[in-house]
């Protein structure tokens, strides 16, 4: 999923600053600034490439899991790679390090008078994409070390960041040094002499002030900073395991029951499932026990219980905030700058797709529930005509095997890591005239890898893009998705040379078993394809400004290229490229391939409603007037209303069974591990289907007669990549199409030919 990056990940219930949703949250200013490098100690404790990169022409360089094909060029990066040992002691200092230089350089812009305001004076870019560089990556730590110290340090460092951020966002001596700087910009006539891009970052600017609240009178500034404090760490995140026995887990593939931990309680053998996603999906997918698929739907629903009270403390901060900043809804206030504008668009979106999925959705939860009828009156189970949500994912599954005759763990032998993970790679190298080399450099944890990024003829150091980490496999306390961490953005420094970009894509693929290398579900191909989607938005991107660089979009967009892209896993001759049985090394069969491709719409009403049942709760909390003691507790007639924090439990349930037309026994607090809420997707869920009416449209209109094609993939590149948000979302995708979006290309690949929806 998901950037699910600064945009980039899917996060439970906590999320890094740029997450938070301020505009402003650390002002970024206009100019760059001759200054000492925040960022001075992460560059200068680096670890250079240990030897440049000697490849033979024509060979590979083995790194870790993977091979990948490697030029005769000899070519120091510009940039050395970051170091990535960090102690306890020096995550603890060099971010209060960062912080006090920040702070400095935003003392220098307040102390500036009126008259001696302008873009060159009023410095912040710099130093801002300095501090955020160094910062993220002390952040980073927190989701992938194994050391629990510096995991803890790494959370510390982020709280304290947090509230520079909020501090940051509310400096009124700031902002008016950036208001002056306007008005003597346009009053001098050298507002028209800034570039797009230039004017773009003071509009953003003076834009981030007025949505900070900085024209409040002095009383609500004041409330809004110790609101905005109190929110930024209303965020906890938890884990855990539930224990069957082997009897329980039948249907469960043996190679994923051998990878669970085993063990003996009350003289019986059973086995820890964690909750991540390797371990706990093919128990709903696989399991035939209805039981042992119910226990686990509502511990997996219920892990996050803890997050309750401060989701429901997160959402009425958020109510006081927009009412303070004079928004109607936290929804108005969070979509002004998104595509989107407003809430009541979001809402007019959703439910014209509802309308239209609705019909289809019931058709399909109809044959589901003759085949759950059919197989318990096969087996003597009892049948009570329900289909509850832990049915959703087995029915499904069954589905489309007996139907297509498609056995998801037949198609897993096809993609073993160690074969797709370069395939991916070489896919995307050559479709954006790019290349990995292999490097040595340190990193956080043994099994990550790490590459330096080319341009493909590159033959100097001009030709350097920056840096990629790959951590893919699950372990101990590491963050339980796949996400991509945009660490260090790509900007022009005050001297005019560049600093790159560096992403890291973390991901829980699952690991080896004694029987079986370490295998793909296609789901988990298109999951990295996904992400991998993001890494290259944050690699090829090429803005002046940090502010704008890679996935720096409007939310509503940011996920639209990594959707696209995955439109790659479903065509027959790239499927045929990254896929490799483990023991016969044969691609998939054209018969395999085209089973596969037709499962790509199987079920799509149920899934897409699931969707919209996640943005309509997402709305509706944050479209609440909240604890207004307007009603009883415990009802949800009145839509003005929420009176009882236990009513979002109430509401969770009430409103999945009406949109996703499932049902659940036990009313479980599923909202507590709904991370999006305040990991950034705040009144901002409904963006994840909103964002596949433009990526179907382009990979309709441009990729899809030559999805490979170079050409097009540069086309790409420039218009979409390249420019990340230092313009308008829609003028790039207008420059990409060749004519305004539209979502004729979504329905139609959804449902065959249908009215335009709202957009």
């Amino acid at each position: 999923m998901a950037l699910r990056c600064g945009t980039r990940r899917v996060p439970e219930l906590v999320g890094p600053r740029r997450f938070l949703g301020w505009g402003g949250a650390l002002a970024v200013g206009f100019a760059a600034v001759h200054l000492r490098s925040i960022a001075g100690d992460i560059r200068a404790n680096v670890t250079t490439c240990r030897s440049r990169v000697f490849i033979r022409s024509l060979a590979t360089v083995k790194s870790g899991l993977f091979s990948f094909p490697t030029s005769s060029m000899a070519i120091t990066p510009p940039q050395p790679p970051p170091s990535w040992n960090h102690t306890v002691e020096d995550i603890t200092r060099l971010n209060n390090e960062y912080i006090a230089a920040n702070r400095a350089v935003q003392d220098a812009v307040a102390a500036l008078a009126p008259k001696d305001c302008n873009f060159n004076s009023v410095a912040l870019a710099d130093a801002d994409a300095r501090f955020d560089a160094g910062s993220e990556t002390l952040a980073f730590y927190q989701n992938v070390s194994p050391d629990k110290e510096l995991r803890d340090a790494s959370n510390a460092a982020e709280s304290v960041v947090r509230e520079f951020g909020v501090e940051s966002s509310m400096r009124l001596d700031v902002y008016q040094a950036k208001v002056a700087a306007k008005k003597n910009l346009e009053e001098s006539g050298e507002w028209e002499k800034l570039s797009p891009e230039q004017k773009r970052l003071v509009d953003k600017y003076i834009l981030d002030g007025t949505r900070a609240g900085l024209a409040l009178p002095e009383k609500e500034r004041l409330e809004l900073t110790a609101l905005k404090k109190e929110l930024s760490q209303a965020c906890l995140d938890f884990s855990g395991v539930i224990t069957f026995t082997e009897e329980e887990l039948k249907g469960v593939p043996k190679d994923v029951v051998s990878g669970y931990t085993k063990r003996t309680e009350d003289g019986q053998e059973v086995f820890d499932v964690t909750f991540k996603t390797p371990d706990i999906f093919p128990v709903f997918k696989f399991a035939q026990n209805p039981e042992t698929r119910r226990r686990a739907l509502e511990a997996h629903e219920s892990r996050l219980k803890i997050n309750v009270p401060i989701l429901n403390k997160a959402l009425d901060l958020r109510r006081k905030i927009a009412k303070l900043l004079g928004y109607k809804t936290w929804a108005d206030y969070i979509t002004e700058e998104k595509m989107v504008k407003s809430g009541k668009n979001v809402d007019d979106f959703l439910g014209d797709l509802e309308t239209k999925l609705r019909p289809v959705g019931v058709k399909e939860r109809e044959i589901l529930l003759a085949l759950k009828k059919k197989e318990h009156e096969e087996k003597g189970l009892p049948f009570d005509g329900e289909f509850y949500i832990w049915d959703y994912r087995y029915y499904d599954r069954k589905f489309t095997e007996e139907t297509l005759e498609l056995d998801d763990m037949l198609v897993k032998e096809y993609f073993p890591v160690d074969v797709v993970v370069p395939a991916i790679l070489s896919i995307y190298q050559n479709l954006l005239g790019v290349k990995f080399e292999s490097i040595e450099a340190s990193t956080w944890h043994p099994e990550v890898q790490r590459f330096s990024v080319w341009e493909k003829d590159a033959k100097d150091e001009s030709g350097f893009i920056g840096y990629c980490y790959l951590d893919l496999f699950p372990r101990a306390s590491k963050y339980s998705h796949a996400a991509v961490w945009p660490l260090f953005p790509g900007y022009d420094l005050p001297d005019g040379k560049r600093s790159y970009p560096i992403a890291a894509m973390v991901a829980n693929l699952a690991k080896p078993t004694p029987e079986k290398p370490a295998l793909m579900r296609h789901d988990d191909v298109v999951t990295f394809f996904h992400e991998m989607g993001h890494v290259f938005h944050g690699l090829l991107s090429k803005t002046r400004y940090a502010r704008f660089h890679g996935t720096s979009v409007a939310r509503d967009f940011v996920e639209a290229p990594s959707q696209m892209l995955e439109n790659w896993c479903w065509e027959p001759k790239v499927l045929e490229q990254m896929s490799s049985h483990y023991e016969t090394k044969k691609p998939l069969s054209p018969e395999l391939i085209e089973k596969i491709i037709k499962s790509r719409y199987v079920n799509v009403g149920l899934f897409y409603l699931r969707q919209v049942f996640f943005a309509k709760f997402d709305l509706k909390v944050h479209t609440d007037q909240g604890y207004l003691s307007m009603r009883p507790p415990g009802t949800l007639e009145n839509n003005a209303t929420i009176a009882d924090p236990e009513d979002y439990t109430t509401l969770w349930n009430s409103l999945r069974e009406k949109v996703s037309l499932v049902k659940a026994i036990k009313d479980c607090p599923g909202q507590g591990t709904f991370g999006h809420i305040t990991g950034g997707y705040d009144a901002g869920y409904y963006g994840y289907t909103y964002s596949l009416v433009f990526a179907q449209d382009m990979y309709s209109t441009v990729f899809k007669t030559d999805p490979l094609d170079p050409a097009r993939g540069k086309k790409y590149r420039d218009e979409i990549l390249r420019p990340g948000g230092s313009r308008e979302e829609l003028d790039s995708l207008e420059a990409f199409l060749g004519r305004p979006p539209n979502s004729d290309a979504f329905l139609k690949e959804l449902f065959g030919t249908l009215p335009s929806a709202k957009i």
